[in-house]
């Protein structure tokens, strides 16, 4: 008898045989929630870069651009997290880190380093996989937090320890661009969050009373905004760069580091609050957000080197407006299942022929065969 037929038998209390439901398709067993949510969060990262040009001058831009800054990325991340708490370095699971982060990131840091030399935006930039360019570090970032993540499952206090870790390096410029491990230390608290959230704390925002709240929530987020675009930097919620860096005295560093996690973690709840539950139309787009993430990247650069954000009319609300639906349209088609389909060798090779067999998948096999 095969495995599958062994897989689709079941025992009754009396000992007789009956048929088993099939197995459940790892994609019936996606939660809508959440791809809901990754499919959201990646509209705003688009969102978030069509409106970099439209700033300058534009106080109103200025400051919905910080409010969306401060929580679509660590939204992202928080999920990310929440979606590696079974990581054990496992074989299989060492497999998916590389062919899931390690080939798409050269692959693309390349791609990118070539198109800005094409661009002119950087000509004599070299290919260097030490040097992140553009959307390419959160591949090397989330390799980073995954493989780490059995150390923060067995420490007693993670979420402090990442948070001093993240306060420490704030401190300091010479955390170069190696591996962009200024980005990648300071947006460790989020990801180290998602480790630690459980099934009932996203039930506990996905209340009524959660989705009341956060409207007046970002309504303040917003005014605050308004009142400190001309009183402080937002390139705070980059997490890309020091206190020194950043022209502040070095104790900013720290203090910021806090102020920025407790604002961002509220407004990633309010945003959870709000993603439907159910299957939606951009459910199925959900599993294709990485795809979304680093191909619209290419349209982002490309228009600043076509001139896209030259014309007047481009940055009054007319044609913000239609920037930010060409931006969400945009990285929607780049998730649906045919984009993925043309990528799939790159984002998700299988590369077989790169590793050694695991010793357990070889027994389970022989295991079927004598069965």
């Amino acid at each position: 008898m095969s495995e599958d037929t062994l897989r689709l038998r079941a025992v009754r209390a009396d000992g007789t045989e009956r048929a088993a439901p099939p197995a459940v398709e790892p994609a019936a067993r996606r939660d809508a929630f959440f791809d809901n949510a990754k499919y959201l969060a990646i509209v705003l990262v688009a969102i978030g870069h069509s409106w970099e040009p439209l700033r300058d001058g534009s106080r109103a831009a200025s400051a919905l651009y910080m409010v969306v800054y401060a929580f679509h990325m660590p939204a992202f991340i928080v999920v990310s997290g929440y979606f590696s708490r079974s990581f054990d370095a496992s074989p299989g699971r060492i497999k998916r880190l590389v062919t899931g982060l390690v080939v798409p990131y050269v692959v693309f840091e390349t791609a990118y380093t070539l198109f800005t030399r094409w661009t002119d935006q950087e000509p004599d930039r070299p290919v260097s996989l030490l040097d992140p360019l553009y959307l390419t570090w959160f591949l090397i970032a989330l390799f980073i937090w995954r493989l780490t993540t059995p150390i923060w499952q067995r420490v007693r206090w993670p979420l402090p320890v990442a948070l001093v870790i993240a306060m420490l390096a704030t401190l300091s410029p010479s955390v170069g661009n190696d591996l962009d491990l200024q980005r990648t230390l300071q947006f460790l608290p989020y990801f180290v969050v998602g480790l630690l959230l459980r099934p009932e704390h996203f039930r506990l925002v996905r209340r009524r009373a959660a989705r009341i709240l956060g409207v007046p929530v970002f309504a303040g987020a917003l005014a605050v905004a308004y009142w400190a675009v001309p009183r402080m930097s937002g390139a705070w919620f980059y997490h890309r760069d020091s206190a020194e860096e950043l022209a502040a005295p070095s104790w900013y560093g720290p203090v910021m580091t806090l102020v920025t996690f407790g604002c961002s973690l509220v407004l990633v709840a309010c945003f959870l609050a709000w993603v439907p539950g159910r299957r939606t139309w951009f459910t199925v787009l959900g599993a294709g957000t990485l795809y979304g993430y680093l191909l619209h990247g290419f349209v982002a650069q490309a228009s600043k080197f076509w001139g896209w954000y030259e014309p007047a009319w481009v940055h009054r609300p007319p044609g913000e407006l239609l920037v930010t639906v060409g931006a969400a349209v945009l990285v929607t088609v780049l998730c649906t299942p045919p984009v993925r389909r043309v990528f799939r060798w790159v984002m998700e090779p299988d590369m077989a022929w790169a590793f050694r067999r695991d010793a357990r998948e070889q027994a389970r096999e022989r295991n079927a065969v004598r069965a």
